[in-house]
């Protein structure tokens, strides 16, 4: 109960000594390791480091990232700190498919998700009563041609107000600009219904359904500016069969969505998820 637990994300140019360097001046810390990950990309010669660690409970972040200072500038680390203990809080957007939100409200309630949902933003207003149920702020706000600028500027400012750390695209059908997708790189996920990269854009189930797949499933990506082009997660699949309509693809696919969506939402919170240009490096347990 005396103790504080941080996670520490370490990526730079493999080197060797890096590993060696950094447990060393945790260790001056009275730092104890309780969970360690590394990956070496041979292709780019990123490397990749999750470490994390449990400390007296006077160490704090700043004492943690003053003693990696130096490895920092001999490596040239780029060096993230998370406490474990904050509760970070996301923004979940929504149309009228509600199944992957509600999945994640679940997963929240009973302690899955480690996760507080600071609004619930949507075109429709649908969710509300949802919203309004668990205690959460609603924000409609339609969007069209005209006012798609406004309208991500006013999200713009809710994420800033809020301090939010993610935006969750739970089913949301509409489009972020390019310029709304590059400031926020790295802090939306969405969920794509379809096995990415076949089947982008609009209704991919019942592109599957036209093709005669055997295999239906979902990607969860970071979102960038091209459309269903972001950095994957997370992805599953299930058996399809001749048999099936396109509406039992649809049905089917809607557990799968929600189950990828919570894992890349989860793997993201507590910090597993490390951008290597335009793939990731997930370290799950």
């Amino acid at each position: 109960m005396n103790d504080t637990s941080y996670i520490l994300r370490v990526a730079c140019d493999d080197q060797p000594g890096i590993v060696a360097t950094v447990t060393s001046a945790l260790a001056t810390r009275g730092a104890n390791i309780a969970e360690s990950n590394q990956f070496w990309d041979r292709h780019t010669n990123k490397f990749f480091l999750r470490v994390a660690i449990i400390t007296p409970a006077d160490i704090d972040k700043e004492s943690v990232a003053l003693s990696l200072n130096p490895a920092v500038d001999r490596f040239n680390l780029k060096l993230k700190i998370d406490e474990v203990a904050r509760r970070p809080r996301i923004i979940i957007m929504v149309s009228k498919f509600d199944h992957a939100m509600l999945h994640l409200l679940y997963q929240i309630k009973v302690g899955w998700l480690d996760a507080e949902v600071a609004a619930i933003v949507s075109n429709h207003e649908d969710a509300r009563k949802v919203a309004d149920q668990e205690g959460i702020p609603f924000y409609h706000w339609p969007v069209n041609k005209e006012n798609k600028a406004e309208q991500e500027a006013k999200l713009a400012d809710l994420i800033k107000e809020t301090k939010s750390e993610l935006v969750v695209l739970a089913r949301y059908m509409q489009v972020l600009t390019n310029e709304f997708s590059s400031q926020f790189y790295g802090m939306i996920i969405n969920i794509h219904h379809s096995f990415l990269p076949s089947f982008k854009g609009a209704k991919p189930y019942h592109q599957a359904y036209e093709r005669g797949v055997k295999l239906i499933g979902a990607t969860a990506h970071y979102v960038t500016p091209d459309l269903d082009e972001g950095p994957i997660i997370e992805q599953e699949t299930e058996r399809v069969n001749h048999a099936m309509s396109a509406d039992d693809f649809v049905a089917a696919g809607r557990d799968i969505e929600s189950r990828v969506l919570a894992r890349a939402v989860k793997y993201h919170l507590e910090g597993r998820v490390m951008l290597n240009d335009h793939r990731t490096v997930v370290f799950t347990l």
